[in-house]
């Protein structure tokens, strides 16, 4: 039986051909926006991989330091934020801290994998 590509076998067949073939094939700006089209469509990839995991990290962290497991990842967010905002929350709370970390790095590994903070 014959199976359509995934999503993910798709764009990394996009971002291949204009990495591969196109922009090797193109000139000044043209280049240039092969570039940055690859570029997009691998970050968009990186978040399809590893967007579910650093999500669901992220709203265990946040739901572990205001100790509320009901709420999603978007109301826990503007509860921390609304806490630190008012006070309730100290901005050096260690558990804070480590938790705003360790979100950050996972989001940095999908925006900008390369970033040299990433490996300390």
């Amino acid at each position: 039986m014959h199976e359509a590509p995934s999503s993910e076998e798709l764009l990394g067949s996009v971002i291949g051909f204009l990495n591969q073939v196109a922009a090797p094939q193109l000139n000044g700006q043209a280049a240039f926006h092969a570039r940055v089209a690859a570029n997009a469509l691998a970050l968009v990839e990186r978040e399809m991989a590893q967007g579910p995991t650093a999500d669901t990290r992220a709203r265990a962290l946040f739901a572990a330091l205001l100790n509320d497991e009901a709420s999603t990842l978007e109301a826990l967010n503007g509860q921390v934020c609304a806490q630190i905002r008012s006070g309730a929350l100290a901005f050096d709370n260690p558990a804070l801290l480590a938790a705003l970390r360790e979100i950050t790095s996972a989001q940095l590994a999908i925006d900008q994998p390369t970033y040299s903070g990433l490996n300390p």
